[in-house]
């Protein structure tokens, strides 16, 4: 949808999709990057603005899963009421003739309520109006879903919702769900997406002139994601989007705006980040995702036990995402592990912020630290907190 400003610029509706229990993380960090109107919603952050203001959250955004258009809201309540707002729908915008499209569909509470026959009714107004599509397809409902095809992502996505005989439609800008930045290929045994270890680090206010710390560091995502972030390099600038694909796209205004942000990225990182693990592996994965992503010289790697990790100075943040025994190893042995995180945090990191995901309050317990929520999410389908607080 979208309406003329009093200057006659186009503006339209979006909504930056938040992984649940994200939707403050993402909407404070749109304020970051410009954008002043905003709402918190459930599964994301509503906003207005221009095709410049969708490029900018896209390119930036550290925490969404992705950004959306809204094209279209009406009631349908019968197929031949569907078929006739349909028509109205300007997919032209967002796909071109040749151009394979999906959809997304959800239906709840509402008289249409069976996907398959919606998306046939939906693709055959799409193809009436561009023409030429080359085939439609249905995908899964969830919009975190992480396991698409390479055909699916080259395809134009049309996510769109019926509540209660509403019919709200979108298009999908990004593409590739945010979280690929494009240097993660090596992975550990329990790897996080790199929205939530962004979220992680804006959730702990981590100041990045401060030392960073993981002790527990996997595939090294946290201290990557932190490098980016201090370095103020834009997490998608190495990676395409769905809207440069879009007819009419401005693509002299969007390599204006890739080169201002390649401009204003730092040589190095503010502060010392430092990631340890005691598996030799999952440092070799940490190497080899640090040089993709371009921070070899912005984070020490290596191989420690906790007892021995990295922790410089008298104040700095320790931030981490250890096991939660539902995959990775057994309660008993965690709760050694805790243990012994904890004591390490008490002896040897005085001054500084801890903060972890946490799954297992009797693993919490054993930390012995003043730790308190600031928000729930999931990893890997599994239900966490981001647990921060002072030693």
């Amino acid at each position: 949808m979208r309406k003329e400003s009093a200057q006659g610029k186009r503006e339209f509706g979006f909504f930056a999709v938040a992984a649940p229990g994200l939707e403050q993380i993402v909407a404070d960090e749109l304020g970051g990057i410009g954008i002043a109107r905003r709402e918190v919603a459930t599964g994301g952050v509503s906003f207005g603005g221009s095709m410049n203001q969708l490029r900018l959250v896209n390119l930036w955004s550290r925490t969404a899963s992705r950004v959306l258009v809204r094209m279209d809201e009406f009631h349908a309540s019968s197929f031949h009421e569907l078929e006739r707002r349909a028509k109205r729908v300007d997919w032209k915008r967002y796909a071109a003739p040749g151009q394979r499209v999906r959809f997304r569909i959800t239906c709840r509470k509402s008289r249409l309520y069976h996907s398959d026959a919606v998306a046939e009714r939906l693709a055959s107004a799409v193809d009436r109006q561009i023409g030429g599509i080359t085939g439609a397809s249905i995908t899964g409902p969830d919009p975190e879903e992480d396991h698409e095809s390479i055909e699916e992502e080259a395809s134009q996505l049309f996510i769109v919702r019926i509540s209660e005989d509403v019919c709200t439609v979108s298009a999908d800008s990004s593409g590739e769900l945010l979280h690929r930045r494009g240097y993660r290929k090596a992975l550990g045994k329990a790897p996080m997406r790199e929205t939530l270890a962004a979220a992680m680090l804006y959730g702990s206010e981590w100041n990045s002139e401060m030392p960073l710390v993981d002790p527990m560091c996997g595939s090294g995502t946290i201290a990557i994601e932190a490098a980016l972030m201090s370095r103020r390099v834009a997490p998608g600038v190495g990676r395409a989007f769905a809207f440069e694909s879009w007819p009419g796209h401005d693509e002299a205004a969007w390599r204006g705006t890739l080169d201002r942000a390649r401009d204003s990225a730092l040589t190095q990182a503010l502060g010392p980040i430092l990631a340890s693990d005691r598996d030799e592996g999952g440092i070799g994965a940490s190497l080899a995702n640090a040089e993709r992503a371009g921070v070899t010289r912005d984070v020490e790697f290596s191989v420690r036990a906790i007892s021995d990790a990295p922790i410089p100075g008298s104040a700095g943040w320790m931030v981490t995402n250890p096991p939660y025994g539902a995959r990775v190893g057994h309660a008993g042995p965690l709760k050694n592990l805790y243990a012994q995180l904890g004591k390490v945090a008490r002896v040897r990191a005085q001054g500084y912020r801890v903060a972890l995901l946490s799954a297992e309050r009797s693993l919490e317990a054993q930390l012995r630290l003043n730790l308190r929520e600031v928000f729930r999410t999931t990893n890997g389908g599994i239900p966490v907190r981001l647990m921060v607080g002072r030693v």
